[in-house]
């Protein structure tokens, strides 16, 4: 059915019957009524919200391109036909539901209709906006790309538009009036004044025809209980970094978020939103200041998350499948690492523990209240053009909530919060940071060694506490701030000087190193074979614009992001027989270090903790419920692998070599287990908890082999002890 021709006025009527039709008829894909059930829900009281989809009007038969064009170019006017539409066809209730305020007064209004149906006055009738318990949202298309708030011009005034960008601030939610009703006092009648713009003008006298004819001037009081109210939310959004020209700012646009909208953005987030593109004039003393310019708001119609939360994640059928064939593979834990950043050569060990932290441990919250942390947070210290950075924005980009920031252009309120004057309200509020903002996500901090030592102080509550506490202007409250901090450092003296000690280079505080589950040092040595190929990737990434094969295809990041979701719904625990091993293993690193004359490391009960945190981050990458033995060692590892580079050096000056080092350990534990067979497998794990390579220990086998110290089994490469 064609809708109204252009030439001439257009038959608004007409349109209302080609809505109801759309309405009554579409069927989705299952053949079903894909309206008519969303309105049954509306009758039963389950939903509020009917969104209809520029793409289901696109693609009903009997519908031509002018009116999807006419509902673009003029969305305000068609949400109301649309509504008129829907109190025709809405159907009655197949449930029973529990009668509120709003049934109460209907039920009241209803019977006193008769009395009030004679008055001519359009005001003392009922707007159908009060009887409406559904509000109607139109969306766009999704087909080609979104506006950026920059192309967004006077000629998409009125019109349907899609913008994406940064929200960068929230309003607390508050009741807008929708319908005002008032009570007269002389004749008792009740009077409706729709309001459709941010102010108006309350009436004080009665306009009834009793009181026309009476001559009095009854007088108006306006019933809040009875008048209607819609929640509304204002927010900001920004262009997105990339969108910005160079030179310039980015710029920003206000959006007004009503009833089912409200709450569903966060500062922080990358949303494309659908809405109407108005001008709003200015009010107060600004309008006396601007003149006849008006500003411009996007008024939401729906709202898109370019990355959902994880506890957001719905997985979709193919995507259970796929991660299902993805746990059930022996090596994912080295391919997922591999996928993060595979354009940056080697790093394995660092790009694991960055997984880690992507996936997390769960928040222990003991019975006395008392909360253990379950983010991890990692510090990569390193020589310049160790690819640092490029590791942290990655991160950032993986994660679905993740904020990128620098030590030198991040102050102390810039990390935690600032105080500012609310623009709807003109209240003081709070205004949070970039480790607010990372709530529930990570936050990067780059150039974490030029951050002024006032300023580094704000993250120690941070990363323990994992709150900000202020008092500030008379606010006294504390912000929850449950973010891994991931901080990237160069060593005090702009590179690693080998011959000061590790604390020297470090230059940062015991109390916040404590606070870091690894700390990995990143030296940039000369290495002919390594450098040869790193240079080769490098050559390849700048020619190919992609990374060299790897042996499997890299997982993208939506598939990481929809592993790790999945990873992070398991709680896993640790189970009564690993509690001595992890025990005697944290006594032993305790012992080690204090054996040692220049610790190179503060090993506290937090380490114990890190341990306890990367074996279980360990356990959810295997969607298991416990963790495991193998788990630990490879916490262990880790751990000794990010202390590996700190005293490889001194090892080396002093005369202790990795072999000697590795025959000392296995003679040592031989000893404590007084045995004199070691098999291969506990040879190798008990090096690799020291941080040293299976490549290592064969090559002090064989030599220790020769010289007749212990005896090798040919095949199984078992360790049997030579009794002198």
């Amino acid at each position: 059915m064609s809708a109204m021709k252009d030439s001439g006025p257009l038959d608004f009527s007409a349109e209302r019957v080609l809505a109801k039709e759309f309405l009554a008829n579409f069927a989705d894909a299952n053949g079903e009524a894909k309206y008519l059930n969303i309105l049954q829900e509306v009758a039963n009281r389950r939903v509020r919200a009917v969104q209809i989809d520029l793409e289901d009007v696109f693609n009903y038969k009997d519908l031509d391109e002018d009116f999807l064009r006419r509902i673009t170019e003029n969305t305000r006017r068609y949400i109301g036909i649309f509504a008129d539409a829907i109190d025709e066809l809405i159907p009655e209730p197949t449930e029973a539901f529990i009668d509120d305020d709003h049934d109460i007064l209907m039920t009241q209004r209803s019977d006193d209709g008769p009395d009030t149906v004679d008055n001519p006055d359009p005001r003392q009738r009922m707007p159908p906006e009060i009887k409406r318990y559904f509000e109607v949202y139109i969306r766009a298309s999704s087909k080609g790309r979104p506006f950026t708030i920059r192309e967004v011009k006077a000629s998409y005034i009125g019109q349907l538009v899609r913008i994406s960008g940064i929200v960068t601030r929230c309003s607390d939610v508050k009741p807008l009036m929708q319908v005002a009703v008032y009570t007269c006092e002389d004749c008792g009648f009740e009077i409706y004044q729709e309001v459709t713009a941010r102010v108006f003008m309350p009436l004080f006298e009665c306009p009834s025809q009793r009181c026309r004819t009476n001559q009095t001037k009854g007088n108006l009081i306006l019933q809040l209980r009875a008048s209607k109210f819609l929640k509304f939310q204002e927010a900001k959004l920004q262009e997105l970094a990339e969108h910005v020209p160079k030179g310039h700012i980015p710029r920003t646009m206000t959006v007004h978020l009503r009833g089912e909208l409200t709450r569903k953005v966060a500062p922080g987030d990358v949303v494309e939103l659908s809405g109407i593109f108005l001008p709003i004039p200015y009010t107060g003393f600004r309008a006396m200041r601007a003149g006849l310019v008006a500003d411009t708001f996007l008024e939401a119609m729906s709202i898109t998350h370019f990355k959902k939360k994880y506890e957001e994640y719905e997985l979709r059928g193919d995507e259970e499948e796929l991660i299902a064939r993805l746990a059930e593979d022996g090596d994912i834990y080295n391919k997922l690492a591999r996928s993060l950043a595979p354009e940056i050569f080697g790093h394995e060990d660092i790009k694991k523990a960055l997984l880690l932290l992507l996936v997390g441990a769960p928040h222990r919250k003991l019975k006395d209240g008392m909360k253990i942390r379950g983010d991890l947070h990692i510090c990569l210290m390193g020589d310049p053009g160790v690819a640092k950075s490029q590791l942290l924005k990655h991160i950032i980009n993986v994660a679905p909530r993740g904020v990128y920031t620098t030590g030198k252009g991040s102050s102390g309120v810039g990390l935690t919060a600032a105080v500012q004057k609310d623009p709807v309200t003109n209240e003081m509020v709070l205004e949070g940071g970039a480790l607010v903002l990372a709530d529930m996500g990570i936050c990067a901090i780059d150039e974490f060694d030029k951050m002024e030592e006032s300023d580094r102080t704000a993250i120690h509550e941070v990363m323990e506490q994992q709150t900000v506490s202020i008092a500030k202007a008379g606010i006294t409250t504390s912000l929850n701030a449950r973010t891994a901090v991931l901080a990237a450092a160069n060593p005090a003296w702009g590179r690693y000087d080998l011959r000061r000690t590790p604390a020297e280079n470090i230059n940062l505080p015991p109390a916040l190193l404590s606070r870091f589950d690894l700390l990995w040092l990143i030296l940039d040595r000369a290495d002919m074979d390594n450098d040869l190929e790193m240079a080769r990737h490098v050559v390849f990434v700048h020619q190919n614009r992609e990374s060299p094969a790897l042996g499997f295809t890299p997982l993208e990041s939506s598939v990481l992001r929809a592993y790790i979701s999945a990873a992070r719904r398991l709680s896993p625990y640790v189970p009564k027989d690993l509690e001595e091993y992890i025990a005697s293993a944290y006594s032993s690193i305790r012992q080690e270090e204090a054996k040692s004359n220049t610790p190179h490391s503060y090993t506290t009960v937090r380490t114990l903790l890190s341990i306890l945190r990367i074996s279980a981050a360990l356990a959810r990458l295997r969607f298991s419920e416990t963790v495991a033995q193998s788990d630990v060692d490879e916490a262990l590892r880790l751990m000794q692998m990010s202390k590996f580079s700190l005293y490889s050096d001194d090892r080396q000056k002093s005369g202790l070599d990795a072999i000697s080092d590795i025959y000392s350990i296995l003679r040592d534990e031989a000893a404590r287990t007084n045995k004199m067979d070691v098999s291969y497998a506990h040879a190798l794990n008990w090096i690799s908890r020291k941080g040293y390579s299976e490549a290592q220990l064969k090559e002090c086998l064989e030599e220790y082999a020769a010289l007749n110290v212990w005896q090798i089994h040919p095949h199984t490469f078992d360790i049997r002890f030579i009794d002198a």
